[in-house]
């Protein structure tokens, strides 16, 4: 089975921007409009789209969140959507506003008990775990959350071992030395992580910046992968990406 190729799409303030390392203050905007874009990736074959709504990770239950759920309710193709998800009235209004699959990042890291519970609530196609790691000096890899300033007191396999016995089924996974930067993915990383969870259907994040980074993915087991700036910055089309991927 060939491996899917998921656009994404980061919101801030109604327009369309990426971040370095996910970092605010390293924010590039694009001048193309979330539902255009989102349009020309499934009129190119993409049948799913990531959004990161920036605005709820950053401000919180301040957030104007509107923007996302506007998107949420026009996109043509199914969506995960994350970003400041702190409760299940977050994971509840995204899906009642069209959302396929919610994604937790800091909630499945520091209360990973809690998280089980919405694997049961919603169901585990409905939820997605967002998991951001740094490698240590060992190669270890260890999640971190609330934009990368805190480390978690679980290795990414301890965290792991507890969410698939749980039912996790989705698993986002991100080393976040390679996000945003288009140094290639962490090929390593997502072959122990298919290996030790087979059963995991694991979307591959950061990194991407050629075709031939593309091409070298299938070989880890992954089953999707998540690119956003190489599409925005025209580096290859959804198209190119699909037969990279095939």
């Amino acid at each position: 089975m060939s491996i899917q190729i998921i656009p994404a799409i980061d919101l801030l303030d109604g327009g369309c921007v990426r971040l370095k390392y996910g970092d605010f203050d390293q924010r590039k905007n694009y001048s193309a409009d979330p539902l255009e874009l989102a349009e020309n990736y499934a009129g190119a074959g993409a049948r799913w789209l990531h959004v990161v709504d920036l605005a709820a990770s950053r401000d919180g239950a301040a957030a104007n969140i509107n923007p996302l759920l506007s998107l949420l309710q026009s996109a043509p193709q199914s969506v995960q959507t994350g970003g400041g998800v702190r409760d299940e009235t977050d994971v509840q209004l995204r899906l009642d506003n069209g959302a396929d699959r919610v994604v937790v990042g800091s909630i499945s890291v520091t209360q990973p008990e809690r998280f089980a519970a919405w694997l049961g609530e919603f169901g585990p196609d409905r939820i997605v775990a967002a998991l951001d790691v740094q490698i240590d000096d060992a190669g270890v890899p260890w999640p971190r959350t609330h934009g990368w300033t805190q480390a978690s007191a679980l290795s990414l396999w301890e965290l792991l071992d507890f969410l698939n016995d749980k039912g996790l089924r989705h698993l986002l996974c991100t080393d976040i030395a390679r996000d945003g930067a288009m140094t290639g993915p962490n090929l390593g990383l997502y072959r122990e992580v298919v290996r030790r969870y087979p059963d995991l259907f694991v979307q591959a994040s950061g990194g991407v910046s050629s075709l031939a980074d593309l091409q070298l993915l299938p070989r880890t087991g992954v089953a999707a992968a998540i690119s956003g700036k190489a599409l925005l910055e025209g580096c290859f089309t959804v198209r190119d990406a699909m037969e990279a991927l095939a």
